[in-house]
């Protein structure tokens, strides 16, 4: 077997600025990873988080790394023991998928045994911002049946009111990406809980996170920075409630089917997650959240420029990806 790997970097414009606790963007940098045998080609895009140690550079190192293992036909199952979970082998796995589909004249979705390619409603998000910002930005979006609420400063409660003043209907994610306190923890919990918010995500810093287990938790937590693959599940039972699941921390969509399926078996709610990347990126994504609790792939709706051929997207319903994007 002989295959051709190429990986190269991308850059998307975000429209605007997005805004979390730890910083703002105005671009999405992805590394786009594509697997060709007899001409038929297979992609994949992952996203760098800076905040579990990847950069542009040292993803693109773990590629090449593999590169020759791939290139002589390395199957998705010896993956995931030759790379660690994260960006690189997420790209690659996504491109294995895709490249095997295509190869056998088949969708992933039947693969993966997806009951079910219907549009689903995702999660718009909000970046963090001033309380007048923010509830400008919500009044634009209050028709979305769906918010996630950029958040983790010390003092939130003017930004959430303002929020869900702005947007009376909508059900409320909150995502606070780490940005809270034991000391803060109770009294944004009793805001959040006094504004119908439906969940609260990665309120305190993963690896601090314990005092969720010794409170009340007046809203259903979700873990993020928290879990990043199947064996990190077990030990988060006393302190959340669902998880959040992103390809680009499982590494890849192999991971995330088996992740998926032992959340669902311990109990947990089940989040579909992104970074901000582009439709390729999300596709696979959407296959996975087809009946997931909730779904957060708004990534190409945050860009100035999507891919050609991009996911289809009707206000928040998010179609499955047609074949010539991805699977």
């Amino acid at each position: 077997m002989s295959r051709h790997l190429e990986a190269t970097i991308e850059t998307f414009p975000i429209s605007g600025s997005f805004t979390i606790s730890r910083g703002s963007k105005t671009e999405a940098e992805v590394i786009t990873c594509v697997v060709s045998e007899n001409g038929i080609s297979g992609r994949g895009e992952c996203v760098p988080y800076k905040r579990y140690g990847e950069s542009l550079d040292g993803v693109m190192a773990e590629i090449e790394a593999v590169a020759d293992a791939i290139r002589a036909g390395l199957t998705r199952e010896e993956l995931q023991r030759r790379m660690k979970p994260g960006a690189a082998r997420n790209a690659i796995d996504c491109a294995l998928w895709d490249l095997e589909a295509k190869l056998g004249g088949r969708r992933v979705a039947d693969m993966i045994g997806a009951t079910s390619r219907k549009p689903f409603v995702t999660a718009f998000t909000l970046s963090l911002g001033e309380p007048e910002a923010m509830a400008a930005e919500a009044g634009r979006n209050a028709h979305r049946p769906l918010l996630k609420v950029k958040l983790g400063t010390d003092n939130d409660e003017a930004r959430l009111r303002a929020v869900r003043d702005a947007a009376p209907a909508a059900r409320i994610i909150v995502d606070a990406n780490e940005g809270w306190t034991e000391e803060n923890l109770t009294r944004h919990m009793a805001i959040a809980a006094e504004t119908n918010v439906s969940l609260i995500e990665q309120p305190l810093p993963a690896g601090r996170d314990a005092a969720l287990g010794r409170i009340r938790r007046l809203v259903s937590v979700c873990a993020d920075e928290s879990v990043h693959a199947t064996e990190d599940l077990e030990s988060l039972r006393d302190r959340y409630d669902a998880v959040n699941i992103k390809l680009d921390k499982t590494g890849g969509l192999t991971e995330a089917l088996a992740m998926k399926a032992e959340a669902q078996r311990l109990g947990f709610a089940v989040m579909i997650g992104c970074m901000v990347g582009s439709s390729l990126a999300m596709a696979p994504a959407v296959l996975l959240a087809q009946d997931a609790d909730y779904a957060d792939l708004d990534g190409p709706l945050l860009l100035a420029r999507d891919r050609p051929g991009g996911l289809r997207y009707e206000g928040s319903l998010v179609y499955p990806p047609e074949a010539d994007l991805w699977g």
